[in-house]
């Protein structure tokens, strides 16, 4: 067995080892790890700084106590967002030289598309393959541009599943990760069923604290910037929303299996309601600017917590 081999069936070992003790899927401990990999990559090569960090992944470099799995990887690119430019790009991201960690990363196998689900996500849907000594892990990347990002992105680093070294990346805000999801919930009324948003907003406001104006100019920016009027009586704060998404929320929640979370969906449109409302009458109706959002007391003028 070469060299190679043996890292690979060293990694896959470890890997399955750890599913076991965690009650994991393999596959899904296995697609993290090579996204992991792949995003180190792109932290030392010289794209680095081309790309920000979005998406289910940040809950991991936010250090949130709970998060949510993903399969693919969402950025903001901040580089020439032709087909040929990106297909440039990541493949010299995937032929980077790294300290072998049993992942090969083909180049070749790159395809696109364009991302047409939402219009004012213009971006480039990228997709390629990578092996774990036989095991072959497909990995996605959707790469949107021209979001309004505030606050400015800061290097975070991403936690490791065997403990090499992390990537240190460009990432997103929460503030502007909340203002995002918030105006594709306003935008979407009834035809919403991306509970994921509904969720991570939620988990955000029970996890962090956070400055009512940094919070508000973010979601006055994403507004502004993607053209969205805010309506008088938005249709995800009415007794009907929540009823009629109970279904959704309920399957949802069982994919997940986080026992924590509210089995009814009107409890998080509550929980919303509290967080979203006081920013939305600060930006949209010349309302009071809340000061602090305290995840155990809400929004308030004590500022002698530490906003973390």
């Amino acid at each position: 067995m070469s060299s190679a081999q043996n890292i690979s069936a060293s990694v896959r070992a470890r890997l399955l080892n750890i599913a076991r003790k965690e009650n994991r899927p393999f596959g899904e401990l296995l697609q993290y790890y090579a996204m992991e990999r792949f995003l180190y990559r792109l932290s030392i090569s010289r794209h680095s700084d081309r790309f920000i960090l979005k998406g289910a992944l940040m809950l991991r470099a936010w250090q949130s106590p709970v998060i949510r799995p993903t399969m693919d990887i969402d950025m903001l690119g901040r580089t020439d967002r032709s087909e040929q430019n990106l297909i440039r790009q990541i493949q010299e991201i995937l032929s980077t030289e790294v300290a072998p960690d049993g992942l090969a990363f083909e180049p070749d196998s790159i395809k696109t598309e364009p991302i047409t689900e939402d219009s004012d996500y213009a971006g480039l849907r990228i997709r390629f393959c990578g092996f774990l000594g036989s095991a072959r892990v497909n990995i996605q990347i959707d790469v949107g541009f021209g979001d309004a990002l505030y606050p400015e992105p800061e290097k975070l680093s991403l936690p490791t599943v065997l403990g090499d070294k992390p990537p240190m990346l460009l990432c997103y805000s929460r503030e502007s990760a909340i203002a995002e999801k918030f105006e594709a919930m306003i935008k979407l009324g009834f035809l919403n069923s991306r509970m994921k948003d509904f969720y991570d907003i939620w988990l955000l406001s029970q996890q962090f604290q956070f400055i009512g104006k940094q919070l508000a100019e973010a979601v006055r920016l994403t507004f502004e910037r993607r053209n969205t009027m805010f309506p008088e009586e938005p249709d995800i704060f009415a007794t009907a929303f929540a009823e009629q998404k109970q279904s959704q929320w309920s399957a949802f929640r069982k994919r997940l299996q986080q026992e924590h979370l509210p089995l009814s969906f009107a409890v998080i449109i509550y929980d919303l309601k509290q967080f979203l409302l006081p920013l939305i009458e600060a930006v949209f109706a010349g309302g009071e600017m809340p000061a602090l959002w305290n995840k155990k007391r809400g929004w308030g003028n004590d500022n002698h917590h530490p906003v973390k």
